[in-house]
């Protein structure tokens, strides 16, 4: 399961629209690994004049579980898009980029969801995940 939705958030759902801060609460708290990469990725986009940052870090089993969900999940990674203001990249199970809205058509957004990109970051370490 993705998600620990609450009774609440449930109901919501069921009678119409779902209020998008609680849906994000709600990804904060079952996938708070996740949560803290992108959070982490956009303060530090924040403070760059860069296109783009990303994150590396080689995580547990577990945390990178949590950011497979999180990514794999058009409406998760929508919600934390949204809610951080910037577009993510996702390469592998663990190499995640931030970059800024509207970043799909630089070369650097290319770049880094290239083909090319891809076959360079694989390890046999990897191969699991």
């Amino acid at each position: 399961m993705s998600l620990d939705v609450s009774p609440a958030l449930l109901a919501q759902a069921e009678h119409g629209e779902v209020n998008e801060a609680d849906f994000i609460d709600t990804v904060r708290t079952s996938l708070p690994y996740a949560y803290q990469v992108v959070a982490g990725l956009s303060t530090e986009l924040a403070a760059t004049e860069g296109e783009f940052v990303n994150d590396n870090t080689t995580p547990t089993d577990e945390e990178r579980a949590q950011l497979l969900r999180a990514l794999a999940s058009n409406a998760i990674r929508g919600s934390l898009e949204r809610h951080f203001g910037v577009t993510l990249a996702f390469v592998n199970c663990h190499r995640v980029g931030a970059f800024r809205p509207g970043a799909e058509q630089g070369d650097a957004y290319r770049e880094f969801t290239s083909l090319r990109n891809q076959i360079r970051n694989q390890s046999p370490e990897l191969r699991s995940c």
